[in-house]
This record gives structure tokens, sequence and C-alpha cells, in this order.
């Protein structure tokens, strides 16, 4: 199934594993590129050093194309740019709007550039930037998520923008991804149902708590750093949400401690992370300290497997999920599917 994104990524189906953080490794990642479809690094939670091992590993495990998750608004971003362009890297992502700089040096570079949004607005900036395409993640979608869902968010982008569209937020097969090429996207975009295969690194307990889980069972909580952020309701998610400011400032101190150590970023670099989230957005200073909440919550449950110490960032369709098929399996089932449907569909057509 050629699109748009298939011929500006070479990849063979328009089919996009998100850079989820200490999830998308390069397991997972060489797995999605073998399967024809674009498996994202996740770099937010490595080192420099750490970034470029796994980039080699990646390439090491498939010659596929694959992409690099990067955050726009790190203190170290433009480091971390050199290095994709360094190791032959094709495309770039990012969770953020990257700056202008960035884009231009990347696409200097002949690096495809993809920004994720959840925005119109933040689409026709990238856009105007010179963003290569997007990814538009509507509010079904796992993690940090804003309020407009993708049916709603992913035509009004289509209708504003001339670069290729990528939906993300609620997709899990090949009905999803027909329902996104109908509304004028060029592929979809899926992270829990990727974090679901047998390819995911992440420990089988946690694993079986996701399948455990109902469409009930997923939440929307600024609890764990001050921002909306879909995930599991669990017993921790719940105390969070008790918890007084005084104990969750003290919680922050610590996590951030720790992830500073495991990142091998300074405290002066930590802090000045801090002020690029704080500028643009209404965050408290308390807000901004919980932020380091997240990678370590995170790696609890998805590196340490302790669903009882750790968050488990979902996305709706957690609750409609229910095997653990290898990266190769879901594309072709999702590819199968799809071509079947947009089959049936050109069928009735000719009616």
């Amino acid at each position: 199934m050629e699109t748009a994104l298939t011929r500006l990524t070479g990849v063979r189906h328009p089919l996009v594993q998100t850079g989820m953080g200490w999830v998308s490794g390069p397991r997972l990642v060489s797995a999605t590129a073998n399967a024809g479809a674009l498996g994202i690094l996740a770099s937010a939670t490595m080192t420099t050093d750490g970034l470029r091992e796994a980039i080699r590993e990646v390439k090491s495990r498939t010659e596929a194309p694959f992409g690099v998750n990067l955050r726009a608004d790190a203190a170290d971003a433009g480091d971390r740019v050199r290095i994709l362009v360094e190791e032959g890297v094709r495309i770039a992502s990012f969770a953020l709007a990257p700056a202008p700089e960035l884009i231009t040096e990347l696409k200097e570079a002949g690096v495809v550039v993809i920004p994720t949004v959840g925005a119109r607005r933040h689409a026709e900036k990238v856009a105007a930037w010179g963003a290569d395409a997007v990814i538009v993640q509507g509010a079904e979608g796992g993690g940090h998520t804003g309020q407009v869902a993708t049916t709603v968010l992913l035509p009004q982008v289509v209708d504003a923008v001339r670069i290729p569209v990528v939906a993300a937020g609620g997709f899990f097969d090949g009905r999803g991804l027909v329902a996104a090429l109908a509304y004028g996207a060029a592929g979809v975009a899926m992270g829990t149902r990727f974090l679901l295969t047998s390819d995911s690194t992440v420990p089988d307990a946690v694993k079986a708590r996701y399948l455990a889980a109902t469409v009930t069972d997923v939440t929307v909580t600024t609890a764990v750093d001050g921002l909306p952020h879909r995930m599991l309701r669990t017993d921790l998610v719940a105390a969070l949400e008790r918890s007084g400011r005084a104990r969750a400032l003290t919680r922050a101190v610590r996590h951030a401690s720790g992830f500073r150590r495991l990142s091998g970023l300074t405290w002066r670099q930590l802090i000045r992370d801090g002020l690029t989230t704080k500028h643009g957005k209404s965050l408290t200073w308390p807000q901004v300290l919980l932020s380091a909440n997240t990678p370590m919550l995170l790696k609890s449950a998805m590196v340490d497997g302790r669903t009882d110490a750790g968050v488990m960032a979902a996305g709706q369709v957690t609750g409609v999920i229910e095997d653990l098929p290898s990266c190769a399996e879901l594309v072709e089932r999702v590819m199968t599917q799809a071509e079947g449907i947009a089959g049936a569909l050109g069928a009735r057509s000719n009616l």
C-alpha cells in the first residue's frame, strides 16, 4: 500500500511505531523496521553515548529505514541532531515542535523531519518551518495528551497543511488505517499496540496488566507531572492524586536526582530543560519540578516491572487489545485487514 508516507520514508507499509521512552529500544525498532513499518527509537531517556550505541545496534539488526525521536526542548538537542547525521539516520521525529534551525540542519543533511503535534496551529507552524510530514495525536493517545479527539483533529490538520499527515491516537488495526486514509492521512502511528507485542522488552507482568485492562481502566491525570497524562488507572495513580503538594515535591526532587544520574545530565541542564518546558506554557514552578517524576516512574514499570511503583502510559485502545503478536505478525494482520476493507469498499462503489 503506497502512500505519501511510504514514498517519503522508504518503508513498505504506512504504519509508524512511536518513540516511547524506555520501550522503543533497538529490539522493538528493528523488529518493526524488518516488518516493513517505520520504527522510531526513543532517545529522551538515553545519554548521548547511549543514543549512538542504540543507533548502531538497530543498524546491525536491520537494513530498513528507521527513525529517532528527540526532545525538541532538550538542552543537548543540537548534539543529538549531530549524532543522527553522523550515524546516517534517515528520519528524525520530535515530541514537540523543533526550532527552525534544527529542521534546517537536518534537512540539509538529507534527514526527513517529522514532528508530533496535538493542535492544528502547531502543524501549520512546523509545516511553515520546513517539516517534511507531521504526526497528529488526538486525545485518545497514550502519554501526554490534549483534549481534541483524533476524528476531529485529523481532518482539521489535513485541510490546513500540504505535507503528509500521519494520524495517531486510537489506532490498533486495519480498520483504523482505512479510516485514517479516508480522512486524508498518509498513514497511522501506534504506540500501545506496538508496546503490546512479543518484540517489546516491557516485562511480561506489565504486559499482562495492560491486557487485563478495560477501556474504563484508562484515565487522564495531572498528578504525575502537572500536565494531562493518559495512563492506566492503578493504586499508585490514585495515591499520587491524593498526595499533598509537599509530598509531591519531595518525591519530584528524589526522582529528578535519579534521572539526572541515569541520563548523565547536570543539575544546570535539568534546570535549563525546565525553563524551556515552562516557556510558552502556563506552568507553575512546582509543575515544572513535578515533570521529573515522569521518566523515573515510567522506568519503574517499563524496565523494572514494578506495576506497584511505576506508571503505565496507555492509549484508550488498551482496553480492546487482547494479544501479543510479533511485530511482523501485527503489521501483516493490519495490512491484510486494511487491504481487504479497501477492496470491499472499492467493489461496492462499482455496484
